[in-house]
């Protein structure tokens, strides 16, 4: 769990820019209710011709609303402008199994490489700063094993949600220090099936999609248990807007908004394959990674009336 100045980019890319992609298409389709009320475009993100997606397990969205599609084929990180234009590809031969990604406030990326048990920290250009976990070597309940999710809090604490071979939640400083950790198989609080999402909200809550228990579980920093949202089928990721309103997206599949206590704000069902991975950007329009088709739906969101 060193820095590192290895660097995730390739320094060239078959992808290329090449002219400007057909705009996406709007489907008609309207989702949400109330003040979260979303037109859906699909599909999102155009690359070139010649060149297609692979799984797309995840996306982020950093400071200047570019949009971050982590995949299951090198390139595994596409780039694209918030008009949906591709600006680069990077990360050839290093990360080898994308899952959760996530944007940190510096615009550091935070990456799952799943199948090889760690989780990296890249700057934007995708050098490598920082490795958690041992590359190839899983643990039994300790960092980790077929890691899910990442997540940062406003300390600089990252968070992962060791969901697939572990069930458990590690907590690490900014500099990579182990700070401890919490769950274990089972349906009781505090503990779980699959944490699948993960997120650090405003007030230092950390939420946690655990999928098979068909909930979302809330803890301090420490892991202390606060509370559980249940009305979920296999919920896959959470998103925290600025306003503290939480996303979650399911396998029914639906996405679903809630206020700060847990009240359900909205609720809709804007794609058929379910958002496995979910992100907002500075004007309220979301994403969903819908790994099952490759693609990424967004969903824009209308002015209030």
């Amino acid at each position: 769990m060193s820095p590192q100045g290895e660097e995730a980019r390739p320094r060239a890319t078959d992808i290329q820019r090449e002219g400007s992609p057909v705009s996406s298409p709007a489907t008609g389709l309207v989702v949400g209710t109330g003040a979260y009320v979303y037109d859906v475009v699909r599909p999102w993100g155009m690359l070139p011709p010649g060149h297609s997606f692979g799984l797309i397990s995840h996306v982020a969205v950093d400071s200047a609303d570019r949009v971050y599609f982590y995949q299951r084929k090198d390139p595994p990180i596409l780039v694209f402008d918030r008009e949906g234009n591709f600006l680069s590809g990077w990360g050839d031969g290093r990360l080898r199994d994308a899952h959760g990604i996530y944007v940190g406030p510096d615009d550091h990326l935070y990456v799952c490489n799943r199948d090889e048990h760690e989780v990296l920290e890249l700057t934007p250009d995708g050098r490598i700063v920082l490795t958690l976990g041992q590359r190839g070597r899983p643990a039994l309940q300790a960092p980790f094993n077929h890691p899910a999710d990442v997540a940062v809090a406003a300390n600089g604490d990252i968070y992962v949600a060791d969901g697939y071979g572990n069930s458990a939640v590690h907590r690490f400083s900014a500099g990579g220090k182990h700070l401890g950790s919490w769950g274990m198989p089972g349906a009781a609080r505090g503990q779980f099936t699959t944490p699948h999402g993960i997120w650090v909200d405003a007030t230092d809550r950390v939420l946690v999609a655990d999928r098979e228990n068909n909930r979302v579980q809330l803890f301090s920093p420490e892991g202390d248990f606060y509370a559980e949202w249940s009305d979920l089928y296999h919920p896959m990721d959470i998103y925290v807007d600025p306003a503290g309103t939480v996303y979650v997206t399911d396998q029914i599949p639906r996405i679903t908004m809630y206020s700060p206590d847990g009240r359900m704000l909205a609720r809709g069902r804007p794609s058929a394959y379910g958002g496995h991975g979910v992100w907002g950007d500075s004007r309220g329009n979301l994403y969903l990674a819908e790994v099952n088709v490759n693609q990424v739906t967004k969903l824009a969101r209308r002015p209030i009336a």
